[in-house]
């Protein structure tokens, strides 16, 4: 594993958001949700997709906090712009369990 300096890891902007919506993403060559999260006002309201359908039901995720690395570039993945990726860890079974907060955290907290 590469270690990296502080300096590095400053420069990931992970932030904590909300989920408001999850929609189905049948166009995705994985099975994926739509998810838009509000990441405060700082920073906003963004969309990304996400490989989560394994363990999360679109009405389980909204009203979620979850944790987002904000500072990406945009990426167009079929017709969803991505502008954040989702963190989460996998599972032997390649299932993604989200990353979140333990407690509730103000919208657009940096980890850090």
């Amino acid at each position: 594993m590469k270690e990296i300096t502080w300096q590095d890891f400053e420069a990931v902007a992970l932030r904590v958001g909300t989920v408001l919506t999850v929609e189905d993403f049948p166009e995705a060559r994985q099975p994926a949700y739509k998810v838009t999260v509000d990441f405060g006002p700082e920073i906003g309201i963004r969309k990304t997709s996400a490989r989560i359908t394994d363990l999360y039901t679109k009405e389980e995720l909204v009203g979620r906090q979850v944790v987002g690395v904000v500072n990406f570039p945009p990426k167009q993945i079929g017709p969803v712009r991505s502008e954040f990726l989702l963190t989460g860890f996998y599972r032997e079974d390649g299932a993604v369990v989200i990353a979140v907060p333990e407690r509730p955290v103000p919208n657009g907290a940096k980890l850090g």
